[in-house]
């Protein structure tokens, strides 16, 4: 399997499935020490980036503000305490 060393340059699909592979990997327990502790730190750089760029995509995220009638009144940014009022 080709390995992408800059993360930087990986989608998050690649990512997410390059850390899937990882998993599968640590947990078939049938990598030798060394070469699972490598796994680990490639995972946990991995997931970072997934978080990162999930991070980043929530950002951009748009919520449709409505009037009194339900029509479309304009954008907010995304809230995470937007339905909480």
């Amino acid at each position: 399997m080709e390995q992408k060393n800059d993360l930087g340059e990986m989608s998050f699909e690649d990512a997410l499935k390059a850390l899937e592979d990882v998993v599968r990997r640590l947990e078939g327990g049938d990598a030798p020490l060394d070469e699972a502790i490598g796994l680990y730190a490639r995972g946990d750089a991995l997931r970072a980036h997934c978080q990162a760029r999930l991070d980043a995509a929530q950002v951009r995220i748009e919520a449709i503000i409505t009037d009194r009638d339900g029509r479309a009144a304009g954008l907010r940014p995304f809230d995470d305490n937007a339905g909480a009022a």
